[in-house]
């Protein structure tokens, strides 16, 4: 079967970028509409992060799940199955008539989004075999991810000042149904050449762990910490780590190898990534607020003031990831988390009586410790790995990604409550200026927290003793059986990114 030709090969790539585009815009387009959401669906504060931690847990349960569906049955047909429960569940989330409603119909938007960025991620790698050719597909594919980042909170602004919150969802079902017919006609079938074994008891406790963590976290602020439910959540949660850890060591394909967390610079790349999103996902959530209900603003203003942060980590995502590439991860760890920690603490200062420059300050300060910090996740956690299973400790990283946006609504959001002392809209509109500025502060003091955690966790990874540990935890790796069937498609698309591999994935066309 001849290769595709280089138009067909970018058409394919733009295709991929769509669904990449729609869910990086629905992790961030929906911070803007959280005051609309609290008037018309009388959402309370742990309501609203029910709202954004729904589709993100899920989301974050089901990546590696989705992604060996993918190489199992085919990577389009998988693709194709996603955008359609996406826009499907984005249409439900349109017409939801409370929020008991919303929260289920984000859920179900989370198992499509599981399916499209892994899975895309695998076309756009398996159709790319050159690996100039693929870096620059992968170069543009990251890019996508700052522009929605940049788009989310302005498109949101405009859509909810406009014709309201519901368009956020529905704008999603005519660029997902023009995805799954461009798919249907232009991108090819491929599988892996083997695929891992379905793991169902691991995925379960995967996410019996994370949901009945978030549930506790959340409910905290309401119930105290002797609450027997919350006390029961966390000891659920705490049981189905334990038992997560005692089934994945006894697997012979596990769902997650717990062997990676031998190597210090892959734990840390798992801790540097739950907490800058965490942190990320925390500021956006404590800013919305503070933007409209303690500054006045529109939703649209709202976004506007969140631009400095936006094209800042447009800006600095591809130096950072050059700068991997030519110096180590250490010098972009370390300014990504000063940069955070820096524009956090920043926040701290901020209130309504003074200049607003202050507050633009912090929010750029804010995106070059992000967009420095993203790009070496990824390189981190995969660098104290042998080859044959790099592609697997990158898929635990995007996980960790989404762990941290879901731990920092939670936990943000539930300290926020906790400050202000009002769990209901009702409450939150009567709480007085000061007791709502004094929350922002609390929220704000734990993004700092977690800004901090990453500059340390950032720091600690990347010396000499952790270089030296994960390379021995990497040869006792390859020492060991090779448990995962497909470690050599790992290792190879793993390579071929880096450019220090010369072959690629064997390809099934249709």
């Amino acid at each position: 079967m001849p290769e595709l030709s280089t138009a067909r090969r970018f058409l394919v790539l733009g295709i991929c970028c769509m669904s990449l585009l729609i869910v990086g815009l629905e992790s961030t387009v929906l911070n803007v509409a959280l005051p609309s959401l609290q008037k018309d669906l009388d959402a309370s504060v742990s309501g609203l992060q029910w709202a954004l931690d729904s589709y993100t847990l899920v989301l974050a349960s089901l990546l590696m799940l989705s992604g060996s569906t993918g190489d199992r049955i085919g990577r389009r047909r998988t693709f194709q199955t996603g955008l359609a429960i996406f826009v499907l569940a984005s249409a439900l989330c349109a017409l939801a008539p409370n929020l008991a409603w919303l929260v289920v119909f984000r859920m179900l938007q989370g198992v499509g989004a599981s399916m499209l960025n892994p899975v895309a991620l695998s076309i756009v790698t398996n159709t790319f075999p050159d690996r100039a050719e693929r870096a620059r597909a992968i170069g543009i594919w990251s890019a996508v991810i700052g522009v929605s980042i940049a788009l989310g909170p302005i498109l949101g602004g405009l859509l909810v000042d406009t014709v309201g919150w519901r368009w956020i969802f529905i704008i999603n079902v005519p660029i997902g149904l023009l995805a799954i017919g461009l798919t249907a006609l232009f991108v090819p079938e491929s599988k892996a050449a083997r695929a891992r074994r379905f793991d169902p008891v691991g995925q379960v406790l995967v996410i019996l762990a994370l949901a009945t963590l978030i549930y506790a976290i959340i409910e905290v602020p309401h119930r105290g910490w002797g609450s027997p439910l919350v006390v029961g959540l966390l000891v659920v949660a705490l049981a189905s780590v334990v038992g997560l850890v005692v089934h994945e060591r006894r697997r012979v394909e596990p769902l997650l190898d717990v062997r990676f967390f031998r190597s210090p610079m892959f734990s840390g790349a798992t801790l540097i990534a739950v907490c800058a999103f965490a942190a990320f996902a925390g500021c956006l959530f404590v800013n919305t607020l503070y933007l409209q209900n303690d500054l006045g603003l529109t939703p649209l203003r709202a976004g506007v003031y969140l631009l400095p942060m936006a094209f800042v980590v447009m800006a600095l995502a591809p130096l950072s990831g050059r700068m991997v590439a030519v110096y180590g991860t250490r010098p972009s760890l370390l300014l990504g988390g000063v940069g955070m920690t820096a524009g956090t603490i920043t926040l701290t200062f901020v209130e309504p009586s003074r200049p607003l420059g202050l507050l633009f300050l912090a929010y750029a300060l804010f995106g070059v410790g992000f967009g420095f910090l993203n790009a070496p996740i990824t390189a981190t956690a995969v660098s104290g790995m042998p080859p044959s299973q790099a592609g697997l400790a990158a898929a635990v990283a995007s996980t960790s990604r989404q762990v941290g946006t879901t731990v920092g609504v939670a936990v943000v959001g539930s300290v926020y409550t906790s400050a202000l002392g009002a769990g209901s809209a009702a409450g939150l509109a009567a709480a007085g200026a000061g007791s709502r500025v004094d929350a922002a502060h609390a929220g704000w003091g734990v993004v700092a927290g977690f800004a901090v955690l990453a500059l340390v966790f950032g720091f600690v990874s990347s010396g000499r003793w952790a270089r030296e540990r994960a390379e021995r935890a990497a040869a006792e790796l390859a020492e060991e059986p090779v448990r995962d069937p497909v470690a050599v498609t790992a290792a190879s698309e793993s390579e071929s990114k880096s450019g220090s591999g010369s072959g690629s994935e064997p390809r099934v066309w249709d």
